[in-house]
């Protein structure tokens, strides 16, 4: 059972909104569909979820740096994938020096996307 509400947290204001039918069965449908017990649940959601986010602006030389980290991350997931078909392809397959090697390349370029990453949201 929910606990009482103090004073500030009371819903006592009504607004009105006109929608059509169609756009009515949609918000319904997606109430639904997203686990929200009402409508007004999930439009509260809705609307301040989107004024919480932080809006990041990027100059041209930081969006082509995010293209690149994208592409690094891509050839990264792509050298592991090859890896891990190697080691469940074979019961009694052993590591060896050169997929240590792919091993420590793909730790080393997350590692920089890493750090890149963090500079850019700091």
């Amino acid at each position: 059972m929910p606990g009482k509400s103090t004073e500030k947290d009371k819903r006592d204001q009504m607004l009105l909104v006109r929608v059509s039918r169609d756009e009515k069965l949609r918000i319904k449908s997606l109430t639904r569909s997203e686990g929200y017990p009402c409508m007004s649940d999930f439009i509260r959601s809705r609307i301040f979820r989107r004024l919480d986010k932080k809006v990041i602006s990027l100059d041209v030389n930081t969006s082509q740096q995010l293209r690149d980290l994208d592409y690094e991350l891509n050839k990264i997931g792509v050298n592991l994938n090859q890896l891990s078909k190697k080691m469940n392809s074979f019961s009694g397959y052993n590591v060896g020096d050169n997929d240590r090697h792919l091993l420590k390349q793909a730790f080393n370029m997350m590692m920089q996307c890493l750090a890149f990453l963090q500079k850019q949201l700091n």
